[in-house]
């Protein structure tokens, strides 16, 4: 692991990986087994700040979004707040740490064998997930998601399975969290080349003498602005893979001229590669609404453990003593100002007007010293799927800039429908037997749902009428739970084996492929794609390589 200005000028691989993220990193130590592999990060190491990412520091690592921060911040079209990892080991060095498996109807639907998923998680498993501890406000959640009708009681499992339950984590017992980027300890480190601060510009492609492109290298940059190059090593096999994420990917083979040929010719890229009008479209991100509960008795910190898988395709979850401190709160809002500022005099489309009145007014009415911590719990629901999509645009050519996005979060009556069902659930709970000790007996959901509207959780405009209309809560409250993927959809962009339609030598193999988010939390199935096709690709090397040898 080195950083890029170390990078030799030109080198050549048998595969480039671009994103040592959640899924990159499952890949290419996959993948070292048997080639040699080039991983190109463009963030940091999480191990240069070890304690950043243990469990009590979450809020404060998630909500930095300084310059060469690990979170990098993004504003949505629709006015929600949101992030992009910068970091080896990607979302799982920023998440909430929950671990729990697809569902096996998704594996069908995915056409994964189910043999080699349940090898490729249990891979994972052994370096990343443990058995939370299950203190006393995550057990009220649990018994008062039951007393709520959340049936059968499901116990500790990594199974995606109707019911409550108890997942797995990604933080020890000592609150350390364990992320990707260790699943590098599978790799062979003869083969594997890991580059960090390197951004890569664009994915190289020949025409010479072939029917249709094909991927040969890439030119990144690293952190002095020097431009390095890499090649594929001359072998039929050998493939650029990008794993970039859900905004990193599109944005990419954008960039590299493989997309919507109008909105190419527009940004002046040239030359145009490829025309796949389907780059860019599908994007989904699964709508977060929270109830936040003040308590009257002290309660642990806490990240997700426990979940309600409900019938009606609403996931509720909670977490408990996050410290919200007045300082980062008003760094985070102050990212929030500063980045909205530099989109409007960069901005040449012109697009909703986005409120920044909540953020002022929160401000002015939050006393500093009453704020150091909260004792409080927060229970959230997460829709399922999502049906609503939306897409991703370039907004410049610049590879270091967010690319323009837009999920029309609750577009889709369905997705409404059970976002009103599940906070309907968590009121249940809030009002449960077993949830009583944390909750002042005053407090009236009235209350607590004017509570959420008084805080600045999107920059959307709020209606007095939230209140009493739960549809209108949903709407004027919705959250990322940070689950968005597509982009480069299976079927549209990829096909089954994740290779790039009309292109050679390209897979794109993270969270953009997906239709659909995985279970009730993606990041154990993320990994496990790593995994499960970096093992197809060397049975695939190796088949070839039998097959020549014998001709």
């Amino acid at each position: 692991m080195k950083d890029a200005t170390f990078a030799p000028m030109f080198a050549r691989f048998d595969y480039i990986v671009i994103g040592g993220g959640t899924s990159g990193c499952a890949l290419a130590a996959t993948l070292s087994q048997n080639a040699t592999v080039l991983v190109l990060e463009r963030g940091g190491s999480p191990y240069d700040f070890p304690t950043a990412t243990d469990i009590g520091n979450f809020a404060t690592t998630l909500s930095n979004t300084s310059p060469k921060s690990w979170s990098q911040l993004f504003v949505s079209e629709d006015g929600v707040y949101n992030t992009r990892a910068r970091v080896l080991g990607g979302g799982s060095v920023l998440n909430a740490g929950f671990y729990t498996r697809a569902g096996d109807d998704y594996v069908k639907e995915a056409e994964w064998m189910s043999d080699e998923v349940e090898a490729a998680y249990e891979w994972v498993e052994k370096k990343v997930a443990f058995k939370p501890p299950m203190l006393a406000w995550q057990t009220a959640l649990k018994d008062g998601l039951l007393e709520a009708g959340e049936f059968p009681y499901n116990g500790f499992t990594y199974d995606h399975i109707n019911g409550t339950k108890i997942g797995g984590t990604i933080f020890d017992d000592a609150g350390q969290r364990h992320t990707a980027a260790n699943l590098f300890e599978y790799s062979n480190p003869d083969t594997t080349a890991v580059y960090l601060h390197a951004t890569v510009h664009k994915i190289l492609f020949t025409t010479k003498g072939r029917p249709r492109p094909k991927a040969y290298g890439v030119i990144f940059q690293d952190s002095n602005g020097v431009l390095h190059k890499a090649e594929l090593a001359k072998n039929a096999m050998n493939e650029v893979i990008l794993s970039a994420g859900a905004i990193g990917s599109p944005q990419l083979l954008m960039l590299s001229g493989v997309g919507p040929i109008a909105h190419l010719a527009a940004h002046g890229i040239k030359p145009v590669v490829l025309d796949h009008p389907m780059v860019g479209q599908g994007m989904g991100d699964n709508p977060m609404n929270a109830i936040f509960i003040p308590s009257p008795t002290p309660v642990e910190v806490s990240l997700i453990q426990v979940v309600g898988i409900t019938k009606f395709d609403s996931y509720i979850e909670g977490a408990s003593g996050v410290v919200f401190s007045y300082s980062w709160t008003r760094n985070f809002f102050d990212g929030v100002l500063n980045y909205l500022n530099e989109m409007q005099t960069s901005r040449a489309t012109t697009t909703t007007s986005l409120s920044t009145q909540s953020i002022t007014d929160f401000f002015k009415s939050i006393n500093p010293l009453l704020n150091a911590t909260i004792k409080a719990g927060v229970i959230l629901q997460k829709v399922a799927g999502p049906v609503s999509r939306g897409h991703l645009e370039l907004r410049n050519t610049n590879p270091n800039d967010n690319p323009s996005v837009r999920f029309n979060y609750y577009q889709e009556p369905e997705d409404l429908e059970k976002c009103v069902e599940g906070i309907a659930t968590i009121i249940k709970v809030i009002n449960s037997r077993a949830f009583s000790k944390f909750k002042y007996p005053e407090a009236t959901i009235h209350g607590l749902l004017d509570l959420i509207l008084s805080i600045p959780t999107n920059l959307r405009p709020r209606h007095v009428t939230s209140v009493l209309n739960l549809k209108q809560f949903c709407i004027d409250t919705v959250m990322t739970i940070w689950h968005y993927h597509g982009g480069c959809q299976i079927g549209r962009v990829v096909d089954k084996n994740y290779k790039v339609l009309g292109i050679d030598g390209l897979r794109v193999i993270d969270g953009s492929t997906f239709l659909k988010s995985p279970g009730t939390n993606p990041q154990a199935t993320v990994m496990m794609l790593g995994r499960y096709m970096g093992q197809k690709i060397l049975r695939e090397r190796e088949t070839f390589h039998k097959r020549n040898e014998e001709a």
